[in-house]
């Protein structure tokens, strides 16, 4: 009996141990089949996401703290708002007037509320809640590049995704976007979600994140679902999962917004309904605020990502020489082919290029696929290399393409980095003058005891798309006001200092971008007033800083003056020689010499 015992006991351990082998191996063949395609037998180790993480959080903070406000959109439709809604004053644009409620109050109040609530524990300086909020959104734009940069690795390849993370960090259009507080950047943020979400198969997030981005963001980033819903649609056949999941984040993101929108606005209001209806459905339309040249984005993107930019412009082409060249099966990503996975640059492209009116905010969307479509045209260039070494030369069994090409990896990366820094340097150095001036204000009530209760009007003439924002100004007393220059269309003017401000419909406001008379302050009653001084002068826009009969300089920085310096240096700054083909201008914060003499 025990014998038998003993028998059965063997038995039942040799099946174990046949079941335990055979779950090993099928965990084994489950991890291989979801590896990255063939780019991860990169020789290389890759950045694990950690330090990624930790890279690009170095990179966004140092945009947080030292990119300067590049769109004057930023400035008086994002953050006059929210200055006004956490101290009860600011700018207002005639997109906020409840005729034409063009913008959303729940978009700020996303970024507000964290900023409210600093304000509120800490009591800082308004100029501190700036700084908080861009940090904030530098954090923001991290975790989804770090997501974004993990799904690049699965789907594309180790040696792609680290050639885009090295893209990413060194690029100026990231310095720049990452912490623009604009629903462009918002939309990129969210479509970074997106492809990772579709990437990994995680559709119903990535419908979320695309539906977040396009309601709350920017409705236009609606075109950037597209290939996800041709996914879907066509080729998964999810029907139901698209329709209930479209529902529930229509339903989530815009019942709140339309609810917040319409308590601010004093009626019902569905502002990317409005948005849209003003751009494309019969609205006056944005050619009023000026067109470009079929040529502006692509100067544009050589500027903000230089020979990444060129990469990317043929990566169609190099993917199609890979196909034609190389000895494999047409190249897909792990989930899909790659003309799917790289649809929604194409499509962004084909239909803002053809718009008259252009910005370079308009393309803050794609700036993560730009790097990621230079990666892959690069990694191609390295397999054709490849190709064309083999042909000539006897290969050892096992050698990997990046065996042989690495330095055309470490050229590309060094060369586009030192660009990218030499870019990003060139923004801060020739037009970091306005902030760093306000900034002299900031501290101007303590330095000369400014008396508490002075209201005092801090003017700007025909600089007044370089103001920053009102968080630039000491406290709720100081105020930014308009004096008359050659500019003649419609500026933006403060809001009412009632409770129904933001309800309020203010005549002096038009969709046609006609000057109004109304915004403008006698320069009698300016106490400081920032001016550019370029060389030139009209009756309307005279050199005040020579006036020492009536204002008194206080502080004063350069400000490149583009029309005498060299186009390459003004684009590019290198030390020692830069400044041997520019010019600048001095931008200065000048005083009446009428008050505390």
């Amino acid at each position: 009996m025990g014998r038998v015992t003993a028998s059965l006991k063997l038995r039942q351990n040799a099946t174990k141990t046949r079941k335990e082998i055979k779950t090993k191996d099928t965990r084994r063949s489950s991890k291989q089949q979801t590896k990255p395609p063939e780019t991860s037998r990169s020789p290389l180790l890759f950045p694990a996401g950690d330090t990624a993480f930790k890279a690009i959080l170095s990179a966004r903070f140092s945009a947080a703290i030292w990119s300067h406000i590049t769109d004057c959109d930023e400035t008086f439709n994002y953050w006059e708002p929210m200055h006004f809604l956490i101290f009860g004053k600011g700018l207002q644009t005639w997109e906020y007037s409840p005729v034409y409620a063009l913008r959303s109050y729940t978009y700020i109040l996303f970024h507000a509320v964290p900023a409210l609530i600093y304000q509120k524990l800490f009591q800082p300086n308004p100029l501190l809640i700036f700084y908080f909020t861009r940090c904030l959104l530098g954090l923001l734009a991290v975790f989804f590049e770090v997501y974004f940069y993990k799904a690049v690795c699965r789907e594309f390849g180790i040696h792609i995704g680290r050639l885009c993370l090295a893209f990413l960090l060194f690029s100026p259009g990231m310095f720049i976007s990452s912490t623009a507080f604009l629903p462009s950047s918002f939309a990129m943020y969210m479509f970074m979600g997106a492809c990772a979400a579709w990437w990994g198969r995680k559709y119903n997030l990535a419908v979320f994140f695309t539906a977040l981005g396009s309601l709350l963001g920017w409705p236009f980033a609606a075109l950037l679902g597209v290939p996800i819903a041709y996914d879907m649609l066509v080729r998964q056949k999810l029907y139901k999962d698209f329709v209930m999941w479209s529902s529930i984040s229509a339903v989530v993101i815009l019942v709140p917004m339309t609810i917040i929108d319409s308590m601010y606005y004093g009626r019902l209001v569905i502002a990317p309904l409005n948005i849209v209806k003003y751009n494309v459905l019969g609205g006056a339309g944005p050619e009023l605020y000026g067109t470009e040249p079929f040529s502006f984005y692509f100067i544009n993107g050589f500027l903000n990502f230089n020979f990444v930019w060129v990469l990317a412009l043929l990566s169609p082409i190099a993917i199609t020489a890979y196909y034609l060249f190389v000895p494999t099966k047409q190249p897909t990503t792990f989930t899909l082919p790659y003309w799917i996975s790289l649809s929604p640059i194409l499509l962004w492209m084909v239909v803002f290029l053809l718009q008259p009116h252009k910005e370079e905010r308009f393309l803050f969307p794609i700036y993560p696929m730009i790097c990621l479509c230079g990666a892959i045209a690069l990694d191609v260039i390295q397999k054709l290399t490849f190709r064309v070494w083999t042909i000539f030369n006897t290969m050892p069994s096992g050698t990997h393409y990046l065996d042989k090409t690495m330095f055309i990896m470490y050229f590309t990366i060094i060369i586009t980095s030192l660009m990218g820094i030499s870019r990003i340097c060139a923004l801060y150095t020739y037009y970091h003058a306005p902030m760093d001036l306000l900034m002299e204000v900031n501290k101007y009530p303590l330095d000369f005891k400014v008396p508490e209760k002075s209201n005092i009007n801090v003017c700007i003439g025909k600089d007044w798309h370089r103001f920053p924002n009102s968080f630039f100004l000491p406290n709720t007393q100081w105020d930014i006001r308009f004096i008359k220059s050659e500019f003649d269309g419609m500026l933006p003017a403060p809001y009412a200092t009632t409770e129904n401000a933001t309800s309020i419909v203010h005549d002096y406001f038009n969709d046609q971008n006609l000057e109004n008379p109304n915004v403008y302050i006698n320069i009698n009653k300016c106490h400081f007033l920032l001016d550019l001084d370029l060389g030139k002068e009209t009756t309307l826009e005279p050199n005040y800083g020579s006036m020492n009969n009536r204002w008194k300089l206080i502080s004063s920085y350069t400000f490149l003056n583009n029309e005498k310096s060299s186009q390459f240096f003004r684009a590019f700054y290198i030390p020692y020689i830069s400044y041997k083909y520019i010019e600048f201008g001095n931008f200065s914060l000048l005083r009446t010499k009428y008050i505390w003499k």
